[in-house]
């Protein structure tokens, strides 16, 4: 079990910061939890100590990440809760066939696995022809697929709406900064930010997502992406891990991929 490392300022400081975030008062939280508003406020002030059971319901009410649920009970003094195991460990065998049988599943279409982080866990054959031409170094070691789209040096080149893909992967980097606090996606975010390519957020014209267009040499792809995560996961790891499927955005795309 990895244990996440409490932060400063003790669970009440968490708990207060927490049900901020989520933009809820005591008395909305107090109400959802069972939880008297009185006693509430005396938990966010160190004035009284939750139990472990109170800290578990007040991070359920404010769907707070599995893994910072632990630094939540760190702080109060309590042992984690969720565990975190790899991939490769043996109990987690129902995870992999899973993962293996949705990315096949995708096939002739692009799909993959990963982590919070956006750190590629696994991906299906599709996607290796559309890494055409990135640079080596960020195909090396651990992979961030963001990374890997949004780099001078990757697929942004190719991207021809790449101002209208960046400001949607950037909206959603900020959003999921928003839910989970991981200062990580903020240090992405904000690396992100800094490269080349501008932002562009269109007006809405009727489509019904944003596209990734992307230059090949078969000609231009336009893919819409769908995203697949494990809704009942109690272990950080799988609840963490998320499957994201670039799938035809037009029939031209979908007749390419099908043709290999």
């Amino acid at each position: 079990m990895t244990q996440a490392r409490p932060e400063a300022g003790g669970v009440g400081v968490l708990l207060k910061d927490w049900r901020q975030r989520r933009r809820r008062s005591q008395l909305e939280l107090s109400s959802e939890s069972g939880i008297s508003t009185r006693h509430l406020s005396f938990v966010e002030t160190g004035r009284s100590k939750p139990s472990r059971d109170m800290v578990l319901r007040i991070a359920d009410q404010l769907e707070v990440p599995l893994r910072e649920r632990n630094t939540l009970l760190l702080a109060a003094g309590y042992a984690p809760a969720y565990d975190e195991r790899t991939l490769e460990d043996d109990d987690m065998s129902a995870i992999r066939e899973a993962l293996d049988l949705i990315l096949t599943g995708y096939e002739p279409f692009p799909a993959l696995v990963v982590d919070r982080d956006w750190n590629l866990v696994q991906a299906n054959d599709a996607v290796t022809p559309l890494l055409d031409g990135v640079a080596p170094e960020l195909l090396a070691g651990t992979v961030n697929v963001l990374r890997l789209s949004l780099h001078p040096d990757g697929m942004s080149s190719r991207i021809v709406n790449l101002a209208e893909w960046r400001g949607h992967l950037l909206d959603r980097l900020a959003r999921e900064y928003a839910v989970t606090g991981s200062e990580s996606t903020k240090a992405l975010h904000d690396e992100l930010l800094d490269y080349p390519g501008g932002i562009s957020h269109p007006a809405p014209d009727g489509r019904i997502a944003v596209p990734m267009r992307l230059r090949t040499g078969t000609g231009e792809l336009s893919f819409i992406s769908t995203v697949t995560t494990f809704g009942t996961a109690v272990d950080i790891s799988v609840a963490e891990l998320t499957v994201e499927a670039f799938l035809p955005a037009d029939a031209a795309t979908a007749a390419a991929l099908r043709a290999g």
